[in-house]
């Protein structure tokens, strides 16, 4: 097969990558892969591949995907990745290969500086204080001179400042072709771009957020693709429902109300009432996020739904939004501005009464609640049937790609989440040596993970770890709760440097994590997946329980009654295999490099004390286990080779 396959061959020791690379290693598994690949980008079938860390995927899927002369989609899992790939590795395996091909990013327009909205910011002049003018100021100065408008660009203003969502749009307030700055707008020529290239690079909110709102130009885009890969394809499943659904929260709903009063501003339609209507809208919604109650959460809407407080004040708010409506409908003559106001008002009301009136069937309905906003959403019960519709539209090939796919070597789970059943998978484990690399640790003497002083028994076991491996660990969490507590408990305990998540941006701990060398890092939800820390700087991953869904989870509870109703368990055919594949992306941090060593701590006592146990272990790398802390400590003083060990029986 590989000596056939020109992908496989690029990738051998005689092939364009390791002339032009210094260093490249020839990895079998890596040209077997791109092999795969060719065969099914060629064939237009549909192919899933778990390729372990060390394969080399990211190179196993470009250089078929350059050389077959198709365009072709290419959907990461965050915006970073995205970057990277576009950025780095496209351009390195194009430049050796040798391909005169076109390339093109394309992300979504909250990612584009919009030249209206950053006219209509310094017009209104929203902020006061020198350190949002000085951001302004340079935010206006980097508008006249980008090409892209890509915000990534301009590294002076953070991430997350409040600024940005001022001068970007969204799908609700974009004016379109109506727009004055229709024709030196950033999002088009992205989109133009994207139209014209060869290879595509998108991440996979932008793809879902375009395939079901028909948003950002896919509706010119898709008919063209020849071939859709999706790297970090454990991630598709959840990103769907959230965009297969429809969701009406607090901030649109202000959003609009502040849009209107602005718009009628400029645009003075003079209609009387229109601006005391929009204030009266964001009163009403303010007295709905109160009636929800005080406190943050997230449940079913069948457990509020009959609150009186909480039906009135959806009623008076949807009075409100028809009020608007109604007066915004009047004033849509006079401007752009005012029409998408009334566009906008009239999706709202449509997408309220269908939430709070009759939600469909195959549909969850639920809620949740921050400090001071509300979110209603609609959940589809199954993906599998939407997406399905999008792979039999026409014969291409769809490549699905990651580290973590199968639970104890079946793909089952996954095909039946995307309604992949005809697909071919394989796996590929990874070439890494973990029998010398790596040791699993399970500690004793836990008590059960519902045991109210559990966090701070796996506290204690974890510190005589962290004391052998001198700091450099990570210590991963299910939940912001243990999180937070943990922070308080090893902030006079771990006399190493430590870093918490939510201190600072995630990239500042990292960068600061990789400099000190001997840091302990406090993470949950983000730091499970997507971070790279190669190196001796982490040389211990300790999770603190087996990461199994939120049992009050509106959207898991709904699909698991039906799974239940339909004779069928929940817990091994959904949970379970869930929490494999986030367990395995949590241990994945731990290995990066054929030169990396360290210790895995799994701290739950189900891992040994349930039968499903053998399903997470089974799943894992074959690392050599103990329960003993002499053998982690021993671990640590030997230089080149962990101690041979035999696997534990399940207990």
């Amino acid at each position: 097969m590989l000596v056939d396959s020109p992908s496989a061959q690029c990738l051998g020791l005689d092939g364009p990558l390791a002339s032009y690379l210094d260093g490249f290693v020839v990895r079998p598994a890596q040209q077997q892969i791109a092999a795969r690949i060719e065969t099914a980008l060629a064939e237009r079938s549909t192919f899933i591949i778990e390729s372990g860390t060390g394969t080399g995927k990211t190179f196993a899927y470009l250089v078929p995907a350059l050389l077959s002369g198709k365009k072709v989609l290419v959907s990461t899992g965050t915006r970073n990745l995205q970057d990277q790939l576009y950025r780095r590795d496209l351009p390195l395996v194009r430049d050796a290969l040798g391909r005169a091909v076109s390339t093109a990013l394309l992300k979504g327009r909250a990612n584009y500086l919009c030249l209206a909205r950053l006219e209509r910011a310094e017009l209104e002049g929203r902020f006061g204080g020198q350190r949002h003018d000085a951001a302004l100021a340079r935010i206006r100065e980097w508008a006249g001179v980008t090409i892209s408008g890509d915000i990534a660009e301009l590294s002076d203003v953070p991430e997350n400042s409040e600024l940005w969502p001022l001068v970007t749009s969204t799908s609700d307030n974009c004016l379109g072709s109506q727009c004055g700055h229709y024709g030196q707008c950033h999002v088009n020529h992205a989109r133009r771009e994207a139209l014209a290239a060869d290879i595509l690079v998108v991440n996979h909110h932008l793809f879902f957020a375009d395939l079901a709102l028909r948003e950002e130009g896919f509706g010119q885009l898709l008919p063209g693709v020849e071939a859709l890969i999706f790297d970090e394809a454990h991630q598709l499943p959840e990103i769907a429902s959230g965009f297969f659904g429809i969701t009406l929260g607090s901030q649109q709903l202000n959003a609009l109300g502040r849009d209107a009063i602005a718009e009628e501003l400029k645009e003075k339609s003079q209609v009387i009432g229109l601006q005391d209507a929009a204030r009266r809208l964001e009163k009403s919604v303010a007295d709905t996020r109160l009636a929800f109650g005080v406190e943050v959460r997230r449940g079913h809407w069948s457990a509020v739904v009959q609150q009186p407080e909480l039906h009135a004040a959806l009623d008076a708010t949807r009075v409100c939004l028809g009020d608007l409506s109604n007066l915004l409908e009047a004033a849509a003559v006079r401007g752009p501005g005012l029409a998408n106001c009334l566009r906008r008002a009239l999706d709202l009301l449509e997408r309220l009464a269908l939430l709070i009136e009759t939600p469909p069937p195959d549909f969850v309905p639920w809620f949740e609640t921050a400090a001071r906003s509300f979110v209603l959403h609609l959940t589809p019960m199954a993906i599998a049937p939407l997406f399905r519709r999008y792979l039999e539209d026409d014969r291409k090939a769809w490549i699905f790609t990651s580290a973590t796919l199968a639970v104890d070597h079946s793909f089952a789970h996954f095909r039946d989440e995307l309604g992949l059943q005809e697909a071919i998978a394989e796996q590929w484990e990874s070439p890494f040596d973990y029998a010398h690399q790596t040791l699993l640790y399970i500690p004793t003497g836990l008590p059960p993970p519902a045991a109210p002083d559990y966090t701070e028994c796996v506290l204690e076991a974890a510190l005589p770890v962290i004391e052998a491996s001198r700091g450099r660990a990570f210590i991963l969490f299910t939940s912001h709760r243990a999180l937070k507590f943990a922070a308080g408990y090893m902030a006079s305990r771990c006399c190493f440097p430590l870093l918490v998540q939510g201190s600072a941006p995630r990239a500042r701990l990292l960068e600061r994590f990789r400099q000190v060398g001997n840091a302990v890092l406090l993470g949950t939800g983000s730091f499970w997946e997507g971070v790279d820390v190669r190196g001796e700087a982490l040389s211990t991953v300790i999770i603190d329980k087996l990461p199994f869904a939120a049992p009050d989870d509106p959207v898991m509870q709904a699909r698991g009654e039906a799974l239940a109703r339909a004779g069928r368990s929940p817990f091994m055919e959904s949970q379970l295999p869930d929490a494999v594949i986030a367990l395995k992306q949590g241990a994945g941090r731990l290995i990066r490099d054929t030169n990396d060593r360290g210790v895995l701590m799994l701290c739950d006592p189900r891992l040994l004390g349930k039968g499903y146990g053998k399903v997470f272990l089974s799943s894992l790398p074959p690392m050599p286990r103990t329960r003993l802390l002499e053998d982690v400590q021993r671990f640590f003083q030997t230089e080149r080779q962990a101690p041979t060990l035999e696997p534990l029986d399940q207990e």
